[in-house]
């Protein structure tokens, strides 16, 4: 699709349109691959507030890079809208050029500028300012991102936590209405990667900067992002916070990519309103009444149905009835995370204190601790 690279950006045309910071409607996309058209982006909608972060969460090949490369007008749509800070940058018949957009990219691998120092990387965005703006924009980046002090060091020289603060000080300077972040962490030792997105976000909150990234690891959504959209398949299967995600997903692909837990079989006992679900722990309580809306939902004509389970749901209780077999566990510094097995051979997991070390093949109690149940239709 050959598409005319605008000038400005076209002014929204709507007040809805025009509150948020970025506004992405019924976003489609798909390529080329040996005669075929490959659809990679299928009807994408979302929307963020200014100084809001968001994430686009997936495995690999679920369309998250291509949705963050039209945003940054690197791929062009087949259909659909894009709008940041009330300007319309892509429909149908318009592109606006990359460059011309006033959002911030910081790629995956960073791409500083080897023979540059760490202050003229920074600065590299900045050659339509004066040069006394130029290094005070400069300086205000270095210190926002806590680089002031090795500004005349190169990228060879600095760890890559570091670098990535530089490469975020690079897109920030210009002042951005929208930053993307692809893959941020993917470059940076794993232990690391938690404290740094908590860094980052600081960063980004105290700079008021609206910001989307994609990422693979939940983790990462987790510390950084305000709002978090699933993808599967080149769709939004949900767009959450973060809690809501873990507590209430809603779609069992949801539940599973998004924390870890079990399935295990439910009956629906009760009367309309007063609904319990039986499983193999016994008789679990649904407080909420959307929850028994839910419940009565998912149930088949039998009342049978599917039983949500994470860790955190399910207690060690050396005083409770109910046994479980420890087969597998995993050390986790101040938990263990363990692999039960019930009498029917279904499977738990439990975090449980670390102090508690059993041993594979040692029964424990456990018993049910969540305040809410999460079902699905058994398919």
């Amino acid at each position: 699709m050959n598409l005319p690279l605008s000038a400005p950006a076209t002014p929204a045309d709507s007040p809805a349109q025009q509150a948020s910071a970025l506004q992405v409607d019924d976003l489609s996309v798909s390529f080329n691959t040996g005669g075929t058209r490959l659809a990679v982006l299928q009807d994408l909608h979302f929307s963020l507030a200014a100084g809001e972060i968001g994430c686009l969460l997936g495995s690999s090949g679920c369309g998250k890079t291509t949705a963050l490369r039209a945003v940054a007008g690197f791929v062009a749509p087949d259909r659909g809208s894009i709008r940041a800070a009330g300007n319309l940058l892509s429909a149908p018949g318009l592109l606006v050029a990359p460059e011309r957009r006033g959002i911030g990219v910081v790629f995956q691998d960073y791409a500083l500028f080897p023979h540059l120092s760490v202050a003229d990387n920074v600065a590299f965005g900045l050659r339509g300012l004066s040069p006394s703006n130029r290094e005070q924009r400069t300086q205000q980046m270095l210190e926002l991102v806590g680089l002031k002090s090795a500004q005349r060091r190169f990228p060879h020289e600095l760890s890559g936590g570091q670098q990535q603060r530089v490469a975020l000080a690079r897109a920030l300077a210009p002042g951005p209405s929208v930053l993307l972040l692809d893959e941020p962490f993917s470059n940076l030792d794993p232990d690391l990667r938690e404290q740094l997105a908590l860094e980052l976000r600081d960063i980004l909150k105290g700079h008021g900067t609206t910001t989307l990234l994609v990422t693979h690891d939940q983790y990462e959504a987790f510390a950084m992002a305000d709002v978090i959209g699933v993808m599967e398949q080149g769709r939004i299967a949900q767009w959450d916070e973060a809690y809501r995600l873990y507590h209430h997903p809603d779609s069992r692909s949801v539940a599973d990519f998004v924390g870890l837990g079990v399935f295990l079989p439910g009956q629906l006992r009760g009367a309309p309103g007063h609904e319990q679900v039986e499983v193999e722990l016994g008789l679990l309580p649904i407080t909420e009444a959307a929850e028994r809306d839910q419940a009565r939902t998912q149930a088949n004509a039998l009342g049978q149905l599917l039983v949500l389970l994470r860790p955190d749901d399910v207690v060690h209780d050396d005083d409770s009835p109910i046994q479980a077999v420890v087969r597998r566990k995993a050390f986790r510094g101040a938990q263990f995370l363990y692999t039960l097995e019930l009498p029917s051979g279904s499977k738990l997991l439990a975090l449980v204190p670390s102090h508690h070390d059993h041993r594979i093949g040692m029964p424990i109690g456990i018993r049910f601790a969540a305040d809410h149940i999460v079902t699905f239709a058994i398919e």
